[in-house]
């Protein structure tokens, strides 16, 4: 990734601050895997619709992986999309959540979402930057079919309220995980691919996704 001077900390006090909030992410997901199960049948109300959220991006292999792409894109983008397509990408899925939860006709939402997967895969593997306008018009549109998903799911969730602030809230988790990711490859030299080798695999499963959507 191209290096950018902001007057950031020393990169091996960076890398190493980075590479601990990553690591407690992905160990409070593995746990919440674990543990959902048993406690998604331990509460009703609000809690019950907060869990039913919190867990649809994390067990959905789709969802989990645009997420995190959109992070790790804002972060070889830089400022101001590291900071503006993590907000962008839960307030439009939000939009898209009323969409479906209307009930209004969307036929290619799944497809929408496999193209989520593979688009933002090719575009950090190779390494393409955009201006802001058409990056945040990507993201937008690919929110649109996130949020629509979600949104046809709200009516079946125990709280709509707890269902849409679980799902926020794993939304962002994400978005801050392929962040890390993202300032990892740039701060370390050692680990300058890897933005890029994260990018590529999230390619090969949207392709997997988009495969699947258009046999089906």
């Amino acid at each position: 990734m191209t290096a950018r001077t902001n007057g950031a900390p020393s990169a091996p006090r960076a890398c190493s601050s980075l590479l601990a909030c990553a690591g407690r992410l992905i160990l409070i997901g593995a746990l919440w895997l674990v543990a959902e199960p048993a406690l998604a049948h331990s509460d009703a109300g609000l809690v019950g619709g907060f869990l039913a959220g919190f867990s649809h991006p994390l067990n959905g292999p789709d969802h989990l992986l645009a997420m995190v792409a959109v992070g790790l894109w804002g972060a070889f983008l830089g400022r101001p999309l590291i900071y503006v397509l993590p907000v962008l990408f839960p307030a439009i899925m939000a939009a898209g959540g009323v969409l479906g939860l209307a009930g209004l006709p969307f036929p290619f939402v799944e497809l929408g979402i496999a193209l989520s997967v593979l688009v933002l895969g090719l575009l950090i593997a190779g390494a393409r930057t955009l201006p802001i306008a058409p990056a945040v018009a990507i993201v937008a549109a690919f929110a649109v079919c996130h949020g629509y998903a979600h949104g046809q799911e709200l009516p079946l969730a125990a709280d709509p309220v707890g269902y849409s602030l679980g799902f926020v809230l794993a939304t962002g988790l994400l978005h801050v995980l392929g962040i890390a990711i993202g300032e990892l490859g740039r701060r370390s030299a050692a680990l300058a691919l890897a933005p890029r080798l994260a990018g590529a695999a999230i390619a090969v499963a949207g392709a997997w996704f988009l495969f699947s959507a258009t046999a089906a």
